[in-house]
């Protein structure tokens, strides 16, 4: 027993974080690579070791003899032995199940396959035994030869079953259901050949550094191109510089690419990096989307247009993108959004390269485990405070501030529906108040105020006389006003959810959320990375609160990931400012 570690660990895989301990900080960061946030109250932080969690160390080289070791060394009592059994047991899991290629010895064979090999014959009756993935076995191999990998004396596999190649990212996903994680060994093809560097300044004249992270993230996902190699996904902070490892992967892979990103004005800012960071011209680089419908060797296409269709029960009819060209690399920009009709594609693609950029790996839709099996999983990651640390971004204070709930609103809250009652607590009429005060008290900073409902929106933006954006804002006039608000021509800016992701805003130092998606952890993440870009002053967020309702609770959820990076919030309530107490 050591009382000065901070980290309890459990029966029931749970780990308790002191934060208060000496060695908090240090536990919290060495946690990160394979346990899971739940809770983070004042004092004790409660972390969760899954399944997919242990995996996804496990694919980028974290043993469970390392996973122990980090237990063992933070511990304040005895790590349970049942624990430590479950982690190898778990960590044990990955790379018994193996995907490789396959040679077929008539060579008029038009039907391409994989062999996927387990290593015992257990988990080799086992696959045949799930109902799902028996339907996409062709057969024992047996004796089939492999073209390359693992085989035995006799050049023959064990314990393997052929399946197509289109099946390939499906059989994984339904084997990571089934608990068998699948270590993909098929060597991906290498696409169309592009003509591809990135340039030591930039056309506006910058020099152009790539950081050390970036360099190591793009490596980790591109390793040595062979076998097992070319899918992943890289997670960094918002702010960090995720499209230049996303330009630093293509010029290590130098391959036709297709960019998938999350709206219109991000396609717009993907191809401005593109002109202006690389050799590329704009004859190289198109537009894919609802307004242009072009396709070149680099190409910047929308997750709405793809998932677009004309009824409910028909086809996707712009999935045909993801096979108009011979592309040798598939980038999913904030890859955490990616729908579940593009699951559908990307298990199809399985042979091409491709790479998931994210700050959280947090889906509210539980389908992480998706992203690892179809995507890939974690190749890299770097902890937001170690960034904030070495000023690559910027640090910040997170500010909650209370307020009560006006009298004549108490009563329509107390009968309301659940729904309804977020609603109401989302759009307190005294928080218009609070808004106006922050912004007239911090006059040299660039100021983002996002919410969730638009009619609250739109009485801000007429309150402060104030440029507005939302889903409706044509995408020209929205591309004017974030032009503008980059100027410097525009100091507050009001702004829906669509401003969450992908929007480079890099001078704005303070954001103002005035209401929020439920408890959905990734907003808070990304709403805070909208004022992350490297700066002199210190970045501030103000979360705006109705006390005493559900705001509370959906806000107390949504702060989990921030503080599972090290972000801790200070609460101030609103009616003790005004009678002389904390200040905002």
């Amino acid at each position: 027993m050591n009382s000065e570690n901070p980290l309890i660990v459990q029966g029931d895989r749970s780990l308790l974080l002191d934060v208060h301990a000496p060695l908090a900080e240090e536990c919290r960061n060495a946690l990160i690579p394979f346990a899971e946030l739940e809770k983070s109250p004042e004092h004790l932080h409660t972390y969760k070791l899954t399944p997919l969690s242990l995996w996804n160390a496990a694919s980028a080289g974290f043993s469970a003899d390392d996973a122990v070791s980090v237990l063992e060394k933070f511990a304040r009592y005895d790590v349970p032995q049942g624990v430590v059994a479950w982690i190898k047991e778990v960590c044990s899991r990955f790379g018994k199940i193996r995907l490789l290629p396959y040679e077929p010895e008539a060579e008029d064979s038009k039907e391409q396959y994989l062999v996927l090999v387990a290593q015992t014959e257990a988990i080799y009756k086992e696959i045949c035994a799930n109902t799902a993935v028996k339907k996409l076995l062709c057969g024992d191999a047996g004796s089939l030869r492999l073209s390359k990998g693992p085989s035995t004396s006799s050049g023959s596999t064990e314990h393997s079953y052929l399946i197509k190649l289109t099946d390939r990212g499906t059989i994984k996903q339904l084997l990571l259901e089934a608990g068998w994680p699948v270590k993909d060994e098929v060597a991906l093809t290498d696409g169309e050949p592009l003509e591809f560097n990135l340039r030591e300044t930039t056309v506006t004249g910058a020099p152009l550094v790539v950081r050390d992270y970036q360099i190591n993230a793009a490596k980790a996902l591109v390793g040595d191109k062979g076998p097992g190699t070319g899918f992943g996904t890289i997670v960094l902070p918002c702010g960090s510089g995720k499209t230049i490892v996303g330009m630093q992967i293509m010029e290590l892979l130098k391959t036709s690419t297709l960019i998938i990103t999350t709206n219109i004005s991000a396609v717009h800012q993907w191809i401005d990096e593109l002109l202006d960071k690389t050799n590329l011209t704009k004859d190289d680089i198109a537009e894919y989307t609802g307004e242009n419908k072009e396709i070149k060797q680099v190409t910047v296409a929308t997750y709405q247009v793809l998932t677009w269709r004309p009824d409910k029960e028909g086809p996707f009819p712009h999935f045909s993108l993801f096979h108009e060209r011979p592309w040798g690399l598939i980038i999913y920009d904030e890859v955490h959004m990616l729908p579940a009709p593009v699951f559908r594609v990307v298990a199809e693609l399985q042979a091409v390269r491709r790479v998931g950029l994210t700050a959280t790996l947090v889906r509210e839709d539980g389908c992480e485990g998706y992203v690892f099996s179809l995507v890939g999983p974690k190749r890299y990651d770097v902890p937001w405070k170690e960034l904030e640390r070495d000023n690559w971004i910027a640090s910040a204070e997170c500010v909650e501030v209370r307020i009560d709930l006006p009298e004549y609103c108490e009563i329509e809250y107390a009968v309301a529906g659940a729904r309804e009652k977020h609603k109401i607590a989302s759009q307190n009429p005294d928080k218009l108040g609070v808004v106006t005060q922050i912004i007239n008290k911090y006059q040299e900073d660039k100021i983002l105020v996002i919410g969730q409902y638009l009619d609250q929106l739109d009485q801000i933006a007429q309150l402060l006389k104030a440029p507005i954006i939302t889903g409706k804002t044509p995408t020209a006039e929205r591309d004017r006003i974030y032009g503008e608000f980059r100027k410097g021509n525009i100091r507050v800016l009001v702004v829906s959810k669509v401003a969450n992701f992908a929007i480079d805003l890099p001078d704005a130092s303070l954001a103002i959320q005035v209401s929020g998606t439920f408890g959905s952890r990734q907003e808070e993440a990304q709403r805070l990375g909208r004022i992350l870009r490297p700066k002199e002053r210190t970045s501030r967020f103000f979360t705006l609160i109705t006390r005493n309702t559900v705001e509370e609770e959906f806000s107390s959820n949504r702060q989990k990931f921030l503080a599972e990076q090290g972000y801790s919030y200070r609460i101030v309530r609103y009616g003790e400012l005004e009678n002389g107490g904390e200040s905002l």
